[in-house]
């Protein structure tokens, strides 16, 4: 038979799973509400900031994602929070502050030493794409700590070329300024220009074959 100490033993292990399973809810529950407060609670309580959400994806670049920005601060600031885990698409926390032109996050995590630089899709490729008004100070911001300034994705695809579909004019004129080089193609064949024209946005694609024909003067037209 067991003894007393036995079974709250026993009653510890049974309970143990649902009191994890609802500090779970409440994490990513705190974080759609950007409680700070309580996600702090939480993880003085130990649990692990790095827990991932259902979708695979950790609580930090979730709150990246909904703007979260309190919470994201709080996970930022946590010495047991992983600033360089990826989620199920291989993207950083980084990577996401880098899109959503959030350059205080941005700072902070690099300030974690958050990878800045690495293979495939890098979060110079995500500065590049968004269309915050922080775009350029967050690609000057990434330049400035050594980001490679024409990384490759997976498909070869420069940060130029998300820049030129996706991104503003003015990123584009930065990266061109910094020293991108226009006349690179994509395992596709295909150049800033083309991606520039893809999105129907000919003042892009003409000041990336003028940069090209500054660069080779008997290239740069379209």
């Amino acid at each position: 038979m067991l003894g007393r100490r036995g079974v709250i033993s026993l009653c510890a292990l049974l309970v143990m799973p649902a009191a994890r399973a609802g500090s779970f809810e409440d994490f990513f529950a705190a974080i759609q509400r950007d409680d700070a407060s309580t996600v702090q609670d939480l993880l003085r309580r130990g649990f692990d900031p790095n827990s991932l959400d259902t979708r695979g994806t950790p609580g930090l670049s979730v709150a990246l994602q909904a703007d979260a920005l309190r919470v994201a601060a709080v996970l930022i600031r946590a010495p047991e929070t992983n600033v360089n885990l990826r989620n199920a698409h291989q993207e950083t926390p980084l990577m996401f502050a880098a899109l959503r032109g959030q350059l205080e996050m941005a700072r902070a995590l690099i300030a974690r030493d958050a990878d800045i630089n690495h293979p495939g899709w890098t979060p110079l490729h995500y500065a590049a794409s968004g269309s915050s008004k922080y775009q350029t100070d967050i690609i000057s911001l990434l330049l400035e700590h050594s980001a490679y300034i024409d990384a490759a994705s997976p498909n070869g695809s420069t940060p130029l070329m998300m820049a030129a579909q996706y991104g503003t004019s003015e990123s584009v004129a930065l990266l061109l300024s910094e020293g991108a080089d226009p006349s690179l193609r994509n395992q596709l064949r295909l150049s800033a220009v083309d991606f520039a024209l893809r999105a129907e946005r000919k003042d892009v694609a003409q000041s990336i074959a003028d940069a090209i024909r500054r660069r080779q003067p008997q290239r740069g037209h379209w």
